[in-house]
């Protein structure tokens, strides 16, 4: 998430701790792409026939995963809209989000030889 730029930067000194906005350093493109992404959680999560055709072959750990990420996303972005958050912060904060769920699957993903 830091790589991506998605944490906010910290100025801390002693018991003060000051975090500001996001850091935007890391590749702009990658960024761009997950916040765009981001907005396709504002509809509720299904599994319709084409999402299951491309995740037939995928391990159950990772669909599982995939179904975790697209309930919790969704969820997370319904609640900050719903308390009246900014739009540009509500998709900061599930992008950023998306990115942890994106590695926790490349982590569990086998390397092929």
């Amino acid at each position: 998430m830091a790589w991506l730029g998605l944490v906010p930067s910290e100025h801390s000194s002693g018991n003060t701790t000051r975090r500001e906005r996001l850091t935007k350093t890391g590749n702009a493109l990658a960024r761009t792409m997950l916040v765009e992404a981001s907005w396709s959680y504002r509809h509720p999560p299904k599994e319709g026939h084409p999402i299951l055709e491309r995740s037939a072959h995928l391990p159950q750990e990772i669909r599982d995963v995939g179904w975790k990420a697209r309930t919790r996303l969704c969820k997370r972005f319904r609640h900050l809209s719903q308390t009246g958050k900014p739009q540009p912060r509500v998709l900061a904060a599930v992008a950023r989000e998306l990115a942890g769920f994106i590695w926790d699957i490349a982590r569990k993903t086998p390397m092929p030889a």
